[in-house]
This record gives structure tokens, sequence and C-alpha cells, in this order.
């Protein structure tokens, strides 16, 4: 079983697709937070219809815009389509930048509990008055250590601090500590699970490439797929598909509180800010290939690479 780590625009997808139209066995499953939603293809980069004909891709247009998806959730619909694909004498292969997904299928979750919708959206009406800012300064007050990792505006982690400490009167981070990890991999999956990190060496390159397909995503009309989605009346921007890369600062551009070229700059520093975040995630993972994918010395036998891994 293979997987495609790597920040955003560092070519994942694009090996991917190589890699399973050299190898017939393998089908593609997305490992990414925002392909889940239909209707956003444009501003997530989702693989085209002719990808998606030529090779078979596992959890792409899960749900509405209007819904929201977990990595409790990722976890099981992966594991599904991996034993259909086993099923099928194939080959998974795991692809994505999503890295809270990776940590979640290959170590498990917390057995956190659930909680009541109406505590959910009693915080929600709470959040609307006051602002997310406000209520992370509460939760800095309830439970310090959650806090501190999270952002003022991360509404739903926000969000799900707070209501599982009025729910249990405990913090997340000591559910957290002591809650026995659930949906944990089978014996040696993580031994079997053979992980390809693209890390590029010079950010620069990674940045030009991220601008220059930005720049092709307005081209190709992500500020019209963002109004029709705006048109439909459903969505708010807390949302947690509006608040993906690009599509936040789309949404505050259509609403009037940016011109054209605030937008572009401000799309363009939330992806290198990913990118960033993604970086520092990968570069602590143990155990795996570090390829960087724009060296001509390393490009031109990526391909080659990577299928000698599948034998």
């Amino acid at each position: 079983m293979l997987c495609i780590l790597g920040p955003t625009a560092s070519g994942k997808s694009s090996l991917a697709m190589t890699l399973a139209q050299h190898d017939p066995r393998i089908e593609i499953i997305s490992m990414d937070s925002a392909l889940v939603y239909k209707g956003m293809d444009i501003g997530t980069a989702k693989p085209s219809a002719q990808d998606r004909l030529a090779v078979t891709h596992h959890l792409l247009d899960l749900i509405t815009p209007s819904e929201t998806y977990s990595a409790a959730r990722f976890v099981r619909d992966a594991q599904a389509a991996c034993e259909t694909i086993r099923s099928q004498q194939k080959i998974p292969l795991l692809v994505g930048g999503t890295m809270l997904y990776f940590k979640a299928y290959v170590d498990g979750l917390d057995d956190l509990p659930s909680v009541p919708a109406t505590i959910r959206d009693s915080i929600k009406m709470r959040a609307a008055v006051q602002g997310w800012p406000a209520l992370h300064r509460e939760l800095a007050q309830i439970d310090p250590n959650t806090a501190a990792r999270l952002k003022p505006t991360d509404a739903q982690r926000i969000s799900r601090a707070i209501e599982l400490f009025e729910y249990t009167g405990q913090t997340m981070s000591a559910l957290i500590a002591q809650s026995a990890p659930r949906s944990r991999p089978g014996p040696g999956r993580r031994e079997a699970l053979k992980v390809i990190v693209l890390e590029p060496t010079d950010r620069s390159v990674l940045h030009t490439r991220i601008a220059q397909r930005f720049d092709q995503m307005i081209k190709d009309g992500f500020l019209d797929e963002v109004a029709r989605l705006m048109a439909a009346g459903n969505l708010r921007p807390d949302h947690p598909s509006m608040r993906c890369v690009g599509y936040r600062q789309a949404w505050e551009h259509l609403a009037g509180r940016t011109n054209t070229r605030e937008f572009r700059e401000a799309g363009l520093a939330a992806t290198r800010q990913l990118a960033k975040r993604q970086l520092t995630w990968i570069r602590r993972l143990e155990s795996v290939v570090r390829i960087d994918p724009f060296s001509q010395e390393n490009s031109s036998g990526l391909p080659q690479l990577c299928e000698s891994l599948v034998r």
C-alpha cells in the first residue's frame, strides 16, 4: 500500500496519476479534506473528469458544502475503500495533504464522547454574538493547553473543546490523556504503508507554483464557483467548507470587503501558510522516502522509484 504526502502544489496528484497509469492495479484514495465537497472543484484542484475516467478515485464529492466531515469519518471511509480495492486484487494509493487524516489513519483516534447538538448550537449562538476570538479567550481560561494550539478563528475546534468541557466537566486535554485510542489500524498496517514524501528544498519554486496554480484557478472561474455557492443561500463563511484556503478569501472578496489585488494577495498568503504548516508536519515523520519533486535529478526517475516500492 502506497501513500503520497506533500505540501500543496508539490505535484502529489500528478505523480499519483503517473503511477496509476503505469500500473493499472492502482486506485487512488483522496486524503484531502476539501475534495469531499460537491461543487467545490476549481478552488480545490479536484481531479478532472478525464482523470477520474482514466483512474478510479475514491472519497471525492461525498457531501454538500453545508455538511461537515471529520477525521473519524475519513478513517472509516478510507478503510472501506481499501477493503474494496484489495478485494479486487488491486493496490490502494492514499494521496493528499490533510495531515490530520494521515495521522488518524495511521495512529488511530482518541475516543472522545459525542455531545448533544443543543450544546453545540448554544455555543454557535454565543459565537454569533461575541465572536470566536472571545470564545477562544474563554477556552484559554478553561483549557490553556488546547487553546494554545488553536487559532482564535478556528471555530470548529474551539467549539469542540468548549462543548466537551460543558458536557463532561473535563477539559479536552484531560479527556485525551485519559482516553484509549480507537480506530487503531490493524496489525502491520503502518509497516505495510510505504510513504513517499514530496519535500521541496527550494521554497521559492513552491511559491511560484502556488501562484501559477492560483492564477489559473481564477482564469478557470474560481470566483464564479464561489459566487454560485454563496447564491445557494445555505452557507455561511464559518462553515468548514468555506474556511478552506482560497474559499475564505473569495467569500471576503465577493462580499465586497477586498478588491481584486487584495483577494489575490490574501489567497496566495493563505496558501503559502498552508504549505508551511504541511512541511513542518511532514518533517517530523520517520521511516518515509523523501524526494525533492522539483529537483531535475529526482523528477525524471520519480515514477520509477515509486513503482519499485509497489513491487
